[in-house]
């Protein structure tokens, strides 16, 4: 049976998008290895390449967009990543922050040592309490 030319070009938009959007589920699986890992040579690497695919992806999708959509079930599979990514983000920041704290712990200032400021302009180190890195 001969599908329609809005079919074909549905099916011609999944096909193009499936390869940068497989890419960065592949990346997002290779960098939650190295997390896991605690390989930070690796989630150096891995997080480069997964923003590389995340940024090739948009761009395949937004000239899909713009040339007549992007197929429900490809919608369906960037937003999971795109949550995949956010909660990655906020267990980096959430490990980060509790690493802040033990060194801040550990490692309490110097009296003599000048204190560090945030970007608010408030001394993070030399009242003892950390400032997290939020990514």
């Amino acid at each position: 049976m001969i599908a329609s030319s809005e079919e074909r070009r549905a099916l011609h938009q999944a096909a193009a998008l499936e390869a940068p959007l497989a890419a960065v589920e592949d990346g997002l699986r290779a960098l939650s290895m190295a997390l896991h890992r605690q390989d930070a040579p690796a989630v150096e690497r891995k997080a480069a390449e997964l923003h590389a695919a995340l940024a090739a992806a948009v761009d395949h999708f937004a000239r899909a967009a713009r040339s007549g959509g992007v197929p429900p079930s490809m919608r369906r599979r960037l937003a999971l990543a795109g949550g995949q990514v956010a909660a990655q983000r906020e267990a980096l920041a959430r490990a980060t922050a509790s690493l802040d704290r033990a060194i801040d712990v550990l490692l309490p200032p110097l009296p003599t040592q000048p204190a560090l400021y945030s970007a608010g302009g408030s001394t993070t180190r030399a009242t003892g309490q950390g400032g997290s890195l939020l990514a």
